[in-house]
């Protein structure tokens, strides 16, 4: 049998677990983000459904930008507990299959399994998902480079207004990409068509007469190393041959920091506010690491002013604690040492952490692990 990544990709997720509390949504141009209110400033698109993607309606787009294009969209407020919960039902079933299992985030997760037929195994893994009232995409590669990069296609194999129809055909929802077929599949499409190359890499790419990832694979790796440097320049020439990591890590990561900050609907002016909610904004950190167990060294306080302009400032803490009150004190600390000059934006909190293998030592401040 052969190696195998599959790259497991939940469609519309966040809009999917709205529509199993509310079938009557389905087919519909649902848009999840805030509170829900498309009136309320500086909130964003967190997932658009099918439908509503099709008015133009993307993630990261305001609240008031999504109404705009789509007045018929209906909007509904974020739900994180409810995702977490839907989440961790997929990635509990997925388990279940043969293989290992590398989360990657609330709706996608990798699995590296051995098999003759991984179209049969994907058929099964979709099944099973559809058995949860959701659905997803699944890219069958030989590394998760291509894995993902197939996801996109499975993800235009056949799609109902809810998602990927489940009776177009044994192909959808499912693709398979590989060095067998990546030529094919990929040498004529834009370098920025990888995963890994954004915009700003491909437009440098490009002045250098590389526009395709044909372009990319015949490019001389001298040449890339001298223009991006000895690290990024050959592994671009890497990506453009399709070659990518085959390892899956089933630990999960350990957070090395938690942060917390908020867009205000309005700009903050007032010094004793600003102190209020900086305050607000440590002491939550700070309490969800605690109850984590977890023990921080050292605070930073992040302002971005109605101009945009974002400076971040840092103290580290006298000894290595858990102390919601000591973290608190250091953050109001911190932004004391900004000048307010200016209408605020936003305002940002993060607290560094002691690596997880290192909490056994407390510093006299909580217990230890």
């Amino acid at each position: 049998m052969a190696r195998w990544l599959l790259h497991v990709d939940l469609d519309q997720f966040q809009a999917a677990v709205e529509f199993r509390r509310h079938p009557e949504l389905r087919g519909l141009p649902v848009i999840v983000g805030g509170n829900g209110d498309p009136a309320e400033p500086r909130k964003v698109v967190t997932c658009a459904s099918y439908p509503a993607r099709a008015f133009g309606v993307r993630a990261g787009m305001a609240l008031r930008s999504a109404q705009r294009k789509c007045p018929e969209g209906v909007f509904l407020p974020l739900d994180m507990a409810s995702y977490e919960e839907a989440s961790d039902e997929v990635m509990s079933l997925l388990r279940t299959f043969p293989g290992r299992v590398e989360v990657w985030g609330w709706d996608e997760a990798f699995l590296a399994t051995d098999t003759d037929d991984p179209e049969a195994l994907a058929r099964e893994i979709r099944s099973a998902i559809e058995q949860l009232e959701l659905s997803c995409s699944i890219g069958i590669g030989d590394n998760k480079l291509t894995a993902k990069l197939a996801t996109g296609f499975a993800k235009s194999t056949g799609k109902s207004a809810d998602g990927p129809a489940t009776d177009a055909g044994a192909a959808a929802g499912v693709f398979r990409l590989t060095a067998a077929n990546w030529t094919e599949v990929m040498a004529h499409r834009p370098t920025n068509a990888l995963w890994g190359i954004g915009t700003r890499i491909a437009t440098r790419l490009a002045d250098l007469g590389i526009n395709t990832v044909a372009d990319l694979m015949a490019a001389d790796r001298h040449r890339l190393a001298a223009e991006f440097g000895p690290n990024t320049g050959p592994y671009l020439w890497v990506l453009g041959h399709g070659k990518g990591d085959t390892d899956v890590t089933t630990e999960p990561r350990i957070p090395v920091g938690r942060s917390k900050s908020e867009t205000f609907p309005h700009d903050l002016t007032d010094p004793a506010e600003i102190r209020t909610q900086v305050a607000r904004l440590a002491t939550e950190v700070a309490e969800e690491m605690a109850e984590a167990g977890r023990i921080g060294t050292r605070v930073s306080v992040t302002v971005r002013t109605n101009t945009f302009y974002t400076r971040s400032k840092q103290e580290k803490l006298p000894t290595p604690t858990i102390d919601p009150a000591q973290i608190t004190e250091t953050a109001l600390r911190i932004i004391d040492r900004f000048p307010l000059d200016r209408p605020i934006r936003l305002l940002g909190v993060r607290l560094e952490l002691v690596p997880e293998w290192d909490c056994g030592f407390n510093g006299g401040s909580g217990p230890t692990r």
